[in-house]
């Protein structure tokens, strides 16, 4: 049956909070009571400590401490504020790579859609490598595997040390860097077991690699439930990479470690604050604040990040994330579900769960909440036989409706060869879409979906499936 729809685009591809949610009176007190303050507003406007505002890491450090609940609390000197996760990849690839001698660097796919760029920027377009997931996070086994034969190809060429950029006392050149999304994966939504983040953190300390994780939708989490009547989500599913390594075997192998949480306010505040912090040990994170673009221009969003300070400092943050953004989120989430199982669960589509399956039996390891989802993503299997670059053509040119292929997940470069093509566990990429529940109006979600279902109903009809 054919669906009557309003004319009005639908973007369900963007990953982007929805401009209702950016809290602009909080933004607007917290500018002023800094512009109007000399004491605070003369740094504000200045180029700031390499590392970033002091305050603010302070306050990051206080606040990162209550969420995550790690062994011992989070010291500010493990903190350096950034201009976003993103523009922090780029200057960690530039202290921490080399080209050359960094062998390769490792990508859960599906990943990250525009994450690739920076590497390939980077000067790793032919270095690129995808590694599978599974329910459980990335497939340590087949990693393990290539990174064992990268080492071999290196001690064959001769690649033993770093040659392109200069020694110096806050830089390390790592041989390896692993790129994932642990918690509310974008795009797959999964969250990686902590039996797999603790198998991927000895790897990197066994084949000295760098793992980045962007830990930038931690914060959004919700009960699956919607009648569920347990208190407010406030302390993290599980705990970060960057926290393992801290604490695992008596620490880090040497003083820069081997993770880095990679953090950002822009799925929280505004992307427009262009404002994030990283942890790592104080080494990395010294490092990080040396970049050449940040000893000459000074700490990334130096006035918004003495804002931001204020936002937490107040508690604002604290409260509003809570209280505003998860439960818009979460109404959200469950509008898109509900959806999903009416429209398209009928014609053979399904959604990937964001929960690990329990550890091994007598595994002492820390067993996933089964009633969480959160991040920003729903991760769509199509019926057998239809492609999503179809389904997606047929959305756009005649419903108005923009969705993400699965495609556009794919890790680019020598990644996209079939010997590394392992994309998701339960099928090709092709056969995958990716919705987001953000952007969109609320009343427009449901019309999103019955669209989808629409496109995919055509898709059928042209294939004879």
């Amino acid at each position: 049956m054919t669906v009557r729809f309003t004319q009005r685009p639908i973007n369900l591809s963007r990953g982007w909070p929805h401009p209702s949610l950016h809290p602009t009176s909080a933004l607007s007190e917290a500018s002023k009571a800094v512009l109007h303050t000399p004491a605070l507003s003369e740094p504000a406007l200045g180029y700031g400590p390499d590392e970033g505002d002091p305050s603010l890491r302070a306050e990051i450090a206080r606040w990162l401490t209550a969420f995550y609940q790690p062994q011992e609390a989070v010291d500010a000197g493990r903190i350096v504020i950034s201009g976003g996760a993103s523009q922090n990849l780029a200057c960690v690839l530039q202290v921490f790579s080399d080209p050359v001698y960094t062998r390769n660097v490792w990508l859960v796919s599906p990943t990250y859609y525009l994450a690739c760029g920076m590497f390939e920027d980077a000067g790793f377009g032919d270095k690129l490598r995808a590694v599978r997931e599974d329910a459980e996070g990335i497939d340590v086994d087949f990693l393990e595997r290539e990174l064992n034969k990268s080492e071999e190809r290196a001690v064959a060429d001769g690649n033993l040390e770093p040659k392109l950029k200069p020694p110096r006392p806050w830089r390390k050149i790592y041989k390896h860097i692993i790129y994932a999304v642990p918690t509310f994966a974008n795009p797959s939504s999964r969250i990686m077991s902590v039996r797999r983040r603790t198998q991927l953190l000895r790897l990197a300390r066994q084949y000295d690699a760098l793992v980045v994780t962007d830990d930038v939708y931690d914060f959004l989490q919700w009960h699956i439930d919607p009648s569920s009547t347990q208190l407010q989500l406030t302390t993290a599913v599980a705990p970060r990479l960057v926290d393992i390594d801290r604490f695992l075997d008596g620490g880090p192998r040497d003083e820069f470690g081997n993770c880095m949480s990679n953090g950002s306010f822009s799925k929280l505040l505004g992307p427009g604050c262009r404002v994030g912090w990283a942890e790592g040990t104080e080494k990395f994170v010294y490092g990080v604040g040396q970049t050449g673009s940040t000893r000459s221009g000074g700490a990334p969003s130096q006035l918004t990040s003495t804002f931001i300070c204020r936002l937490l400092s107040s508690g604002f943050i604290q409260w509003y994330i809570p209280e505003v953004l998860c439960p818009a989120y979460s109404k959200r989430y469950h509008i898109l579900r509900a959806a999903i199982e009416k429209h398209l669960h009928p014609l053979g589509m399904t959604f990937t769960k964001p929960l690990s399956p329990s550890p091994p039996s007598g595994s002492s390891d820390k067993i996933m909440p089964s009633e969480i989802s959160g991040g920003y993503f729903f991760w769509l299997r199509l019926p057998p036989g239809i492609s999503a670059n179809r389904v997606t053509r047929i959305a756009a040119e005649e419903l108005s409706l923009r969705i993400a292929a699965g495609e556009g997940s794919k890790v680019t470069g020598e990644g996209a060869k079939p010997d590394y093509d392992y994309a998701d566990a339960d099928g090709p990429l092709d056969s995958f879409v990716r919705i987001c529940l953000a952007y969109v109006d609320e009343d427009m979600l449901e019309e999103g979906v019955q669209r989808l279902a629409q496109a995919v109903e055509k898709a059928k009809q042209d294939t004879g499936c």
